[in-house]
């Protein structure tokens, strides 16, 4: 009897790895698509530098951010590729889960694809793909890479995403030059930004310090703990130079809950590669 029970539990794991990597297999080929469809929108775009006389129309806090970061004189950001490790949780209390992730972008249009593994225990891990393109936001979430656990979209989720998109462009920063960010200055170390895209519009403070250093971005965003707009705070903690540029590299995100400060991931971009329009 126990020899025909331990053949049964070899058939199952045989099996349940089987669907697993077979899942893992479908979600990477839909998430290569997607960015494949993403970099292909963006099309061919002549080159373009950043100069000194296109920022004068900004407010001065963001003049400073800007040459802080050093990206006069260099070509504009038009796709962006990266990767990411940190620390996600779902709750308040809730214990911390590690997770690696690639994210790709374009910034005209404004879109993204990110695709992150978390893992919950050895052999139990979450699939997530969240994005906004063509003015649509949508979070994908698989167990195993296989069992839909979450697949929102809709309005909240195009304002949520893209003013997702706005918050990271803290990493590829000429796009603070868009067409699409308006500026008002607010005083000498901060001023409110707001970004429109196919009827899609958001708005955001963001916080400077005396050297330009962007320290904090502020907005209300619709959370899903609470399911309504919550303030939404995304302190920065590490600044570096990748290819020339001066960026964040460690911050971490808060909700501003009635009932205390949520921090719900803490992040580290550990690669990142501009104007090269291709997959990890």
């Amino acid at each position: 009897m126990l020899k025909i029970i331990l053949i049964i539990l070899g058939i199952l794991i045989v099996v349940v790895a089987s669907v697993i990597t077979a899942g893992n297999v479908v979600f990477k080929q839909k998430v290569k698509n997607e960015v494949e469809e993403l970099f292909k929108k963006s099309g061919e775009i002549k080159p373009e530098i950043v100069t000194e006389a296109g920022l004068k129309a900004l407010p001065e806090s963001v003049q400073r951010c800007l040459r802080f970061a050093q990206i006069v004189g260099k070509q504009k950001i038009r796709t962006v590729r990266l990767r990411q490790k940190g620390f996600f949780r779902q709750k308040p209390n809730q214990k911390w889960t590690p997770f690696k992730a690639e994210q790709y972008y374009t910034t005209d249009p404004p879109s993204f694809i990110w695709h992150g593994t978390l893992k919950a225990a050895p052999l139990f891990s979450i699939s997530a793909r969240d994005s906004y393109f063509e003015g649509k936001g949508n979070m994908l979430i698989k167990l195993l890479s296989t069992f839909t656990v979450a697949d929102a979209k809709g309005k909240e989720m195009d304002e949520a995403n893209l003013l997702r998109y706005l918050n990271e462009v803290m990493w590829f920063p000429t796009a603070y030059l868009s067409h699409n960010v308006q500026w008002e200055p607010i005083n000498a170390n901060s001023a409110k930004a707001t970004m429109s895209d196919k009827g899609v519009t958001v708005t955001a403070i963001l916080y400077f310090d005396e050297k330009g250093e962007l320290t904090n971005f502020v907005a209300e965003r619709f959370c899903a703990v609470t399911k309504a707009k919550e303030t939404w705070e995304t302190p920065i903690h590490q600044y570096e130079e990748i290819k020339g540029i001066r960026i964040p590299i460690k911050g971490e995100g808060v909700w501003k809950l009635s009932s205390g400060d949520f921090s719900y991931i803490r992040l580290e971009v550990t690669d990142i590669e501009y104007n090269n329009p291709s997959i990890y």
